[in-house]
């Protein structure tokens, strides 16, 4: 598969240009990693925290762009490509700021060949999770780990019990598959159902360690193994990985039509 500059050196040029955007198929990207089902509902969250444009006068204009993909789109944008789409802003003028987004949604909508929006945040959104509901950590587990490639096996319920939880870990970590360089992210699992064995949870995500996948392939994955192996009723996994070059990418998938929690990792 081709993986367009990721991987490989790149000059970055000055000036707005839509055919640096490197398209790649979801559905490829999924059979690599043996995906055959994703969830009902789902999208991608990306924010460029270093997203910059002249306006007329060429005074340098900084904002934090938000994109959001739904997640049947037919295309991913590898995130290199994206940078050195958005790093062509910083030297172009635009007369208005909505002239911007407009610019940003027209080439989007094409590299993605999907639904999308885009945004400026005009401040962080809440790192508060209180509102949401009782936070259990994961990683408080005194539980032995000795797996750090993937499997599901230890995958379970404890209990046919049924509750609602909202779990997450911050130690979660997986690679590359072009670069192998490290992609680390807090993951958050919501889920109505049978009660799962926190231990084997832990320990299924820390198989991830040196798993080869995008983001976006990582989290559908583990929300169809949750499925799989579990059988909740309703499902929320969310991903919020560390930014590389001032992006990150924040995968959402659910089994419902649910908007992404205010769930921020504080190293975001």
């Amino acid at each position: 598969m081709d993986y367009g500059p990721l991987g490989k050196t790149s000059t970055y040029l000055e000036g707005y240009d839509p055919s640096l955007l490197f398209p790649i198929s979801r559905s490829s990207a999924r059979a690599k990693v043996g995906i055959t089902g994703v969830s009902d509902f789902g999208q991608d969250l990306w924010n460029a925290y270093e997203f910059s444009w002249l306006n007329p006068n060429g005074l340098p204009i900084s904002k934090v762009l938000e994109i959001r993909v739904k997640h049947s789109s037919a295309q991913v944008v590898e995130s290199k490509s994206m940078k050195l789409y958005l790093n062509g802003f910083a030297q172009s003028n635009f007369d208005e700021e909505s002239e911007v987004l407009e610019t940003v949604q027209r080439d989007l909508e094409v590299a993605f060949d999907g639904e999308l929006s885009v945004s400026f945040k005009e401040r962080v959104e809440s790192r508060s999770t209180a509102s949401q509901g009782k936070l259990i950590n994961l990683d408080r587990s005194s539980v032995e780990i000795k797996n750090f490639n993937y499997s599901k096996d230890s995958l379970t319920v404890s209990s046919t019990q049924r509750v609602s939880e909202r779990l997450v870990t911050n130690i979660f970590r997986s690679l590359c598959p072009v670069t192998s360089q490290p992609d680390w992210a807090s993951v958050l699992i919501e889920y109505t159902g049978s009660k799962m064995n926190h231990d084997g949870l832990l320990e299924y995500l820390v198989s991830y360690r040196n798993h080869q996948a995008f983001h976006e392939t990582t989290i559908e994955r583990i929300f169809a193994d949750i499925q799989s192996s579990c059988s909740p009723e309703e499902l929320i996994v969310y991903g919020r990985f560390l930014r590389r070059g001032g992006i990150d990418i924040n995968p959402f998938r659910s089994s419902h039509d649910a908007e992404p929690p205010a769930f921020v990792d504080w190293r975001q």
